[in-house]
């Protein structure tokens, strides 16, 4: 029996860490997890021991000491390999439900879309890193670049979130395109919390019920 790898994906603000811990206080008395499946929440960068290091290189580096974009694309794919190696391929062979905050598409829509990066390079790398494991459902929470704004007003800003309007348009514009060539489940995430939650219970149902 092999378990489920589940992501939630969008731009920050979206809601991605309320309702990954909404979707783990429900799916284990939703009927959808096979008996003796456990459920495994993680989150990209710093899922695990390593990642934790990479995710304070990548987000809170002083500005002299800040990677230039082609190494912070590097250690996205270095956090990349060590999670999937150490933590959810290993759960996914035990029969768990793995639920992460981001994966490969987030690296694609801010260093490819947002960076400008070579998009064909991210994804050779994101094939090496993830050995070809592929999420078996990714929600997109769709929220305007204006309301993302709105959200995190007053809040401390990472080194990303620091970027800039027209720099989150173009990654929530690539995440737009990726959603649909990757057949992600688009989720409104404009909406109120409550129903951003029904919303993605309703999708796992229909999916795997």
């Amino acid at each position: 029996m092999t378990g489920r790898l589940i992501v939630l994906d969008g731009i920050d603000g979206c809601g991605k860490s309320t309702q990954l811990r909404r979707l783990a206080d429900w799916l284990p008395g939703s009927g959808l997890m096979p008996v003796g499946a456990g459920l495994v929440l993680t989150r990209e960068p710093g899922g695990t021991a390593l990642g934790q290091a990479v995710r304070q290189l990548l987000l809170h580096t002083v500005d002299e000491q800040v990677p230039c974009p082609r190494a912070e694309l590097l250690l996205y794919a270095a956090d990349r390999a060590q999670h999937v190696d150490t933590l959810i391929r290993p759960a996914l062979d035990r029969g768990d439900w793995v639920l992460s905050d981001r994966f490969s598409g987030s690296t694609l829509a801010y260093q490819g879309y947002g960076r400008g990066l070579d998009v064909a390079l991210i994804q050779q790398l994101e094939r090496i890193a993830t050995a070809g494991l592929v999420p078996d459902l990714t929600f997109w929470l769709a929220l305007p670049v204006i309301d993302s704004i709105r959200r995190r007003h007053g809040s401390e800003d990472d080194r990303i979130e620091a970027e800039g309007r027209p720099f989150l348009e173009r990654v929530a514009a690539g995440f737009e395109t990726l959603a649909g060539q990757r057949d992600w489940c688009r989720i409104d995430a404009s909406r109120a919390s409550v129903d951003v939650t029904s919303s993605l219970e309703q999708s796992l149902h229909q999916r795997f019920g």
